[in-house]
């Protein structure tokens, strides 16, 4: 039984211990990319998946195999046995992995950079000043959703200090919270949102566009090993152009995807793909998505957090490496209007 089927906890000290030593890096085979998804998502992280199924990959050059296992820290275990050449991970787990030493990893593309936050309100409130004194459900004070949504309201005009915060949970407890009144707003993805099945006492005060422009924080990244990118530059690049490539097409017609995704998710109705198909029109990384001014955002908003507390900082010029994304741009040309490749 494979390390990622175990779903091995490698991230603390422990765990880094039990991987001191290096696993050895495939110079030959399908490229493994592990995603932290059992089952194709909802969001524009299905690209890793349709990228292969759909033959962006081969055509850009190289197999993938893509490899499912359960969260982050399964996929930093696997990534360090040598059971994948690259990881789709929390941004948050590869700065921590760096700045204990555990563990050095390249960013190399963000193909789903962004959780798609919206604020989602009662009916009623009809503007962000509105809530200055209401109730602001989050999942904790200091959560990713408590420190970008207060930048928002900030941006927007609202003295956040004003509000008051509320501990909810996850996303879909923080959305059953407002549809009983139990909050007056929150910040949930577009798809939890899209997934409520009556929604005419809320409305969308703040959308995903906004939300991104006024806090772009990377919440996931693709990364490498040293190794890998010493031994498999040609298909790490190839894999990087067949993501930028199905994420343009994406982004352009909507509807391939919602064919796409209705092959592999018969459980989902296709209204609902095509709402959430039409909302990520905006989300798509058809650059790369590794903006640095997001990037010194982010790392910005992580050190702030209690999880940073005494590490040393690490800069995104230190482990991001665009050469990949910037190889591919000049090949096939920068997108304009959206996902900025600003370096």
């Amino acid at each position: 039984m494979t390390i990622a089927r175990r779903g091995f906890l490698a991230t603390g000290a422990a765990g880094a211990a039990t991987f001191a030593l290096r696993a050895p890096v495939r110079a030959a085979g399908p490229f493994r990319m592990i995603v932290t998804e059992t089952e194709i998502p909802l969001v524009p992280n299905s690209v890793a998946w349709l990228a292969q199924s759909m033959g962006y990959f081969t055509r850009a050059g190289v197999s993938v195999q893509v490899v499912p296992v359960q969260q982050t820290p399964s996929a930093v275990a696997a990534l360090r046995a040598g059971e994948g050449e690259m990881a789709n991970i929390g941004t948050d787990v590869a700065l921590q992995l760096l700045a204990r030493d555990q563990m050095n990893v390249r960013g190399v593309v963000s193909p789903d950079k962004a959780l798609p936050f919206v604020i989602v309100a009662k009916r009623g409130i009809a503007k962000p000043k509105d809530l200055e004194g209401k109730i602001f459900g989050v999942a904790r004070v200091g959560s990713v959703d408590y420190d970008t949504s207060r930048i928002v309201l900030a941006k927007l005009g609202v003295n956040v200090d004003k509000l008051q915060y509320l501990a909810v949970g996850q996303p879909a407890i923080r959305a059953q919270s407002l549809l009983a009144g139990q909050i007056d707003a929150t910040a949930v993805s577009i798809g939890v949102v899209d997934s409520i099945a009556e929604r005419s006492g809320i409305s969308v005060l703040v959308d995903q566009a906004d939300f991104f422009k006024d806090a772009p924080y990377i919440t996931k990244i693709n990364v490498i090993t040293d190794d890998v990118s010493k031994a498999r530059p040609k298909d790490v690049s190839a894999v990087v152009r067949g993501l930028i490539l199905a994420s343009r097409d994406f982004a352009k017609t909507p509807a391939l995807w919602v064919d796409a995704m209705a092959k592999l998710r018969p459980d989902v109705k296709r209204s609902d793909l095509e709402a959430l198909g039409a909302s990520y029109r905006t989300s798509w990384s058809v650059n790369g998505g590794l903006d640095i001014a997001a990037l010194k955002f982010t790392t910005a908003a992580l050190y702030r957090g209690p999880e940073f507390k005494d590490l040393k900082r690490v800069e995104p010029g230190e482990w991001i490496d665009a050469s990949y994304v910037d190889g591919v741009l000049k090949s096939i040309g920068v997108e304009r209007d959206m996902d900025a490749p600003a370096r």
